[in-house]
């Protein structure tokens, strides 16, 4: 979503920098899927491992206004869009299709969303626990304020 993408582009690198990079924090990212296309983008990023997946969601964010529109919303473009994505993280036309046909993974990732959303009571995006609370999209201030409360 445009929400995650503009927290992932600013308050994600500062929050990063704070707290996750220095050990002060545990931060776990999960995907929320509202549509096919979103769940498309998980499996690609996924596709080269846990440690390419960061850096293959930086190339999302980065090309999101392109992919989401791609052809007027048509989802044979979108989908294209994401395989060049793909591409330019260095992952194979094959291994890119097997990623995108597999329908086990793909339903497992769902059924993951569909579970954490429940326990975790998230309704939009980005949503945040922090200390056990849920909290939807706020500004890295209040996020740090919220950080800062739980672990004194």
């Amino acid at each position: 979503c445009p929400h995650c993408g503009r927290f992932h582009e600013g308050p994600f690198k500062q929050l990063k920098a704070d707290y996750i990079d220095t050990g002060l924090i545990n931060f776990v990212y999960r995907e929320v899927y509202f549509d096919r296309f979103g769940l498309w983008a998980s499996a690609i990023a996924r596709c080269a491992g846990p440690e390419k997946f960061f850096g293959i969601t930086d190339l999302l964010y980065a090309g999101q206004s392109t992919w989401t529109r791609a052809g007027g919303g048509d989802p044979s473009a979108i989908v294209e869009e994401l395989r060049k994505i793909g591409r330019l993280a260095g992952l194979g036309n094959d291994a890119i299709e097997a990623c995108l046909q597999d329908g086990d993974n793909l339903r497992t990732l769902v059924a993951w969303y569909q579970e954490n959303a429940a326990e975790d009571g998230i309704t939009s995006t980005p949503s945040f626990v922090i200390d056990g609370r849920t909290y939807n999209n706020m500004s890295y201030d209040e996020m740090r304020g919220l950080i800062d409360d739980a672990s004194s």
